[in-house]
């Protein structure tokens, strides 16, 4: 359950803008997970989120900073546990998870670097991976089925 709320966190976050704890409190709540303003911030400690200004003047929480690597373990964890099956056709991978968690597994991947992708696109439980090159695409995949075992 812990790694389903903190996946549908980092979902929050990055698809939105989320400025105080007790606005993500009140989202998660909504989402249907039943959680404290206590237990938003031990997730948001355990993942290293971040407040960072905005245009408008304000901040908003992030994860993970432009250009940084994984700031922690607990993204690749997310990822281990949610993702299900990979795959790639030429430069695309397709990544399955488990219902509901593809945007926490796009999430740990857009936080890191060196991997050869372009960009993520994030369903419900399966995501679109687009990379550099085919050579990235195949190297990609076989990375994190070594990594899945």
């Amino acid at each position: 359950m812990k790694s389903r709320r903190q996946a549908k966190l980092l979902e929050l976050i990055n698809n939105g803008v989320v400025e105080t704890q007790e606005e993500l409190t009140a989202l998660l709540n909504g989402e249907g997970f039943e959680v404290t303003q206590a237990t938003v911030s031990r997730d948001i400690k355990e993942l290293n989120i971040t407040k960072t200004p905005v245009r408008s003047g304000g901040y908003r929480y992030t994860a993970g900073g432009a250009g940084a690597g994984p700031k922690s373990d607990k993204l690749i964890k997310i990822f281990k546990e949610s993702v299900t099956q990979i795959d790639s056709a030429l430069n695309i991978v397709v990544v399955k998870t488990l219902p509901g968690l593809a945007s926490g597994a796009c999430s740990a991947l857009d936080a890191t670097e060196g991997l050869g992708i372009v960009g993520t696109l994030a369903g419900d439980d399966t995501a679109f991976l687009v990379m550099r090159s085919n050579e990235a695409a195949a190297e990609f995949c076989e990375r994190i089925h070594v990594m899945l075992r």
